[in-house]
């Protein structure tokens, strides 16, 4: 039943409660009570909003930062992931495999404070030894949502 409910909400945050029990073959209670106790077990962290900033005024710069760390002896890399993801411009952090240590993932409203933020509070940090920064150009699939659709021309081909 959680798993269902997890699947459904993670495609659509803003379904319908009482069409969420219809499809899953549950009661509206049911289902509201099992959203609210992963709410408070925190295995549901919140709920957000898929934006194509692309089609609005608004500037904004994504990048993807490889970071290369020393680990804190006693502590891994979960002090240092807490420092960088305190900062209001960082959206994401992970930890990854591979060459560097974590991913950092921010927005910025340009170039230049995208690379003041790595030059500035990034790279300065004690046990940062490297790090790797690439820009988003142009996004076509985010968090399993097709950014933007080709009009596809539905209209039938007639042969002589």
């Amino acid at each position: 039943m959680r798993e269902e409910i997890l699947s459904a909400i993670e495609k659509n945050s803003r379904v319908d409660s009482e069409e969420l029990a219809i499809r899953l073959g549950m009661t509206e209670e049911a289902v509201v009570s099992e959203m609210n106790k992963m709410e408070e077990e925190g295995v549901i962290c919140g709920y957000h909003t898929m934006i194509d900033w692309e089609k609005t005024s608004m500037e904004k710069v994504t990048a993807l930062i490889e970071v290369r760390v020393t680990p804190q002896r006693g502590q891994g890399f979960d002090v240092l992931a807490e420092r960088i993801y305190k900062y209001p411009e960082v959206k994401s952090v992970y930890l990854i495999s591979g060459g560097y240590d974590l991913m950092v993932i921010l927005e910025g409203k340009s170039l230049k404070e995208v690379s003041n933020f790595v030059s500035d509070k990034l790279s300065t940090m004690d046990s940062v030894l490297s790090t790797a920064t690439h820009f988003i150009l142009k996004k076509y699939k985010d968090h399993g949502t097709i950014m933007s659709k080709k009009n596809e021309d539905e209209r039938m081909m007639i042969t002589p």
